[in-house]
């Protein structure tokens, strides 16, 4: 084949994606087609020339990352993954956004092989793939692995106008620019169209500028010509200069359409018919196939992919060579990153190193976090500028930068929007990342939050400050309905502890579940319970019995710091005859996945009497308390003062709550 024949098969080859992509919108009579059209030519170029996989193992290694954050041309990744020999069939293409498919509307990590990271949102998929840049060059650092292996290994970002325009963008990139990410490649599609119409409607700064004082390296392109790209790449790949790079291509959004090519009709609506086949005939294909790929399109992408193979294979080799004739620790250390490791006997040294003296539960989760992180080395992260006062500082282990890539904390500044998505991208890794703010803050976190339970991503969420008694910062700094935000989370687990031994037994299961745990912790010192108690505590089942009178008549339920008021009050209301359960209830949801026998053996039905004490909103608490019980708590708003004054005004003391609870009793 000379030179000539190649150029227009890699010509035809683009324009399958294309066309795949416009196909799979129509059928579906759904989607985005505008975006695939306008960015085949960079993704292609970048799949068949520089990017490394190896479709039959999508969990290689030494893989690159490829992550489409315009996650609403998902097309475009779709086509891809079926040209490079994934699986992923023209009738799954055909399938697209329909019930069931492996073509869902944005790209789902563990729903599609070849897919490492759900996006949709836009920017989330920019923000993760810092992390996952981050997560990369930890990994080969903290292992002490040669250079040269991992050292061409990237992340590659395709993001359009959304993305940049989003602030989670600025947060990210400027943490990538800082951290000088070197192995992060962004291709901005610069088609300047959005839904509405041209960008020109919202935005006008100079991307390339903004990028340039983040400390990036900027390139500017024509999006569609290959030559371009490929010499963008190369440029990319080998110039670096210690920086991560955009690449902005100029492009036709629904290049190729006859007439809604550049324009806002083709972003997220099917061509139409009669556009599609003018489409196909402009680009040299017969108008009357859909999903086509010729003969040679395969026969030159099976090469690529023999080629690709082959590469991965004998990275295989050097790598494994290495990790033969590796120290002993090294190996060691990166079995236990890869396999996430935790010792059988990590609650017993938890329990160990509770504190003796009362703390608050940030103090406490600080020394179980210590713990944590030596035991169980794929534990890494950091807060939002608040470590010392999240007490989320890991000790002696180094703080990761641009000198240091083996450091296991991080500093991800007032940023927790990318803080939790960088995050998520960690945990795409090799890592079981922990991010912390205080808890009211956690409202910046949300789209993370939510994007990690989808993707049931293994991380821990460290929320300080849980409730008014933050006290003198007043309303602005005092959670009221995050729990029940939290709480109304599928796939995330909300861990309340009321005390050090609770904390304890949180992180210890924190660091062992499959998903996203959230800890609430408290900026107040919270009085340990006593030793019998401890004995039969067990936070994992979400809710036990810490104390109980023979024929008791009301159960005292309480959460977190407000445990201490049910116990005292419980005291109160026995001097004056009364019968009582008190239970804490660290978790809903562990209490919720418990047996029906062990539910009815602490909150027994025949019980009517029950009382929550939780300082947020009572926003759900009738499941346990029921439509006639007493839910103690806060639906407003907190205020400026010490917090003891807040706690008497609010009446969230022993004295208060027994009052009450007497008064609920003559009902």
């Amino acid at each position: 084949m000379n030179c000539c024949q190649k150029k227009e098969l890699v010509k035809k080859a683009i324009n399958t994606v294309r066309l795949l992509a416009a196909d799979g919108v129509q059928k579906a009579n759904s989607g985005h087609p505008g975006m695939p059209m306008g960015a085949a030519d960079y993704a292609f170029t970048l799949w068949s020339k520089f990017l490394r996989f190896d479709p039959q193992r999508p969990d290689w290694l030494g893989r690159d990352r490829f992550v489409l954050s315009a996650g609403h041309g998902s097309m475009l990744i779709y086509s891809l993954l079926h040209l490079f020999g994934y699986d992923l069939t023209l009738d799954d293409l055909k399938q697209f956004r329909q019930l069931g498919s492996k073509t869902p509307g944005h790209p789902e990590y563990g729903h599609t092989a070849g897919v490492e990271v759900t996006t949709g949102p836009l920017a989330s998929g920019l923000a993760s793939a810092v992390g996952m840049a981050i997560g990369l060059k930890q990994l080969a650092a903290r292992i002490g692995a040669p250079a040269d292996l991992f050292k061409h290994q990237k992340v590659y970002v395709v993001s359009g106008d959304g993305c940049i325009m989003e602030g989670t963008s600025h947060e990210a990139c400027s943490l990538a620019g800082h951290l000088k990410l070197d192995n992060l490649i962004l291709f901005y599609d610069d088609n300047k169209i959005t839904i509405e119409g041209s960008t020109s409607l919202a935005m006008s700064e100079d991307v390339g500028k903004r990028f340039e004082a983040y400390g990036w390296n900027v390139i500017k392109i024509n999006g569609q010509c290959p030559k371009q790209i490929a010499a963008a790449l190369t440029l990319a790949n080998s110039c670096s200069q210690d920086k991560p790079t955009i690449i902005i291509g100029a492009t036709t959004i629904g290049y190729g359409a006859p007439t809604l090519a550049g324009s806002q009709k083709s972003h997220g609506a099917p061509l139409g018919e009669e556009e599609l086949k003018g489409a196909k005939k402009a680009l040299g294909f017969d108008p009357e196939k859909s999903f086509f790929v010729d003969d040679d399109v395969r026969a030159f992408l099976a090469d690529i992919i023999a080629e690709k193979k082959a590469a991965a294979a004998a990275w295989d080799q050097e790598f494994n060579a290495w990790l033969a004739s590796a120290p002993a620790e090294s190996k060691a250390l990166y079995e236990a990153i890869m396999n996430k490791a935790v010792p059988a006997d990590l609650e017993a040294k938890l329990m160990a190193a509770v504190p003796e003296k009362d703390v608050a539960s940030r103090a406490s989760s600080g020394a179980m976090l210590q713990v944590v992180a030596k035991e169980v080395p794929a534990v890494v992260g950091g807060s939002a500028d608040l470590a010392p006062s999240n007490n989320t500082y890991l000790k002696g282990l180094g703080d990761f930068s641009a000198e240091d890539r083996a450091g296991r904390n991080f500093h991800f500044g007032i940023r927790e929007l990318a803080m939790g998505l960088i995050c998520n991208g960690l945990a795409l890794t090799y890592a079981i990342p922990f991010s912390a703010t205080f808890m009211v803050f956690s409202d910046y976190m949300k789209p993370a939050i939510r994007l990690a339970a989808i993707q049931k991503l293994h991380q821990v969420y460290v929320f300080t400050h849980d409730s008014y008694a933050v006290g003198e910062d007043g309303a602005t700094h005092e959670p009221i309905e995050q729990l029940a935000m939290f709480r109304s989370l599928p796939g995330v687990t909300l861990l309340r502890p009321a005390e050090s031994h609770e904390v304890a037994q949180a992180w210890a299961y924190a660091v062992r579940a499959d998903h996203p745990v959230i800890l609430s912790l408290t900026r107040q010192a919270l009085p340990n319970l006593p030793a019998d108690i401890v004995a039969k505590m067990d936070v994992t089942k979400g809710a036990y019995v810490v104390s109980s009178d023979e024929g008791f008549e009301v159960i005292l339920i309480g959460s977190g710091s407000e445990l201490d008021h049910a116990v005292k009050a419980a005291e109160l209301l026995r001097a004056q005859g009364r019968k009582i359960r008190v239970v804490s209830m660290p978790s809903w949801d562990l209490f919720d996945a418990q047996s029906a026998e062990y539910r009815e053996s602490v909150l027994p039905k025949a019980v009517a009497k029950r009382v929550s004490i939780e300082a947020a909103c009572t926003m759900g608490w009738t499941k346990y308390i029921g439509a006639d019980g007493l839910a103690i708590g806060l639906d407003h708003f907190g205020e400026s003062a010490p917090y003891k004054q807040l706690a008497q005004k609010y009446g969230f003391t022993a004295d208060a709550v027994a009052a009450k609870v007497a008064e609920y009793l003559k009902g």
